[in-house]
């Protein structure tokens, strides 16, 4: 990311329901892997990944690799504005992203998850 994010690129990323959701996401997590937005997104994996490359390329998302893992996080360089826009919209849309987290909470804690969906990639 060269250029500093701007509304306009900041909406532009977010204008996807997949997207938008994806970030959410991230925001109430913190991070997550790909497997795990498959599984809480019911999507996938080619979809997923596809918009993660996206977010990557607007400067929202950051990654990092564990093993064959990669987990994305949001961009350590991010205005405090994006971080605010992006938390007043989870804390007051709770309801419209509760099929996602539902999902995503029943994968249980992260060691569980990760049993639960990339174990089962390998296999």
């Amino acid at each position: 990311m060269t250029d500093p994010l701007t509304p306009t690129t900041v909406f532009k990323c977010l204008a996807d329901d997949t997207r938008v959701r994806t970030m959410l996401l991230i925001t109430r997590e913190g991070e997550l892997c790909v497997c795990e937005l498959t599984c809480a997104l019911n999507e996938s994996q080619p979809k997923v990944s596809r918009h993660l490359a996206q977010l990557r390329s607007c400067g929202l998302l950051s990654d990092r690799r564990q093993g064959q893992w990669v987990y994305y996080r949001m961009h350590p360089t991010l205005p405090d504005w994006v971080h605010q826009v992006l938390t007043t919209v989870l804390e007051r849309n709770a309801h419209w992203l509760s099929p996602d987290t539902k999902r995503l909470d029943g994968m249980g804690d992260r060691p569980q998850r990760a049993r639960a969906c990339c174990e089962s990639k390998i296999a």
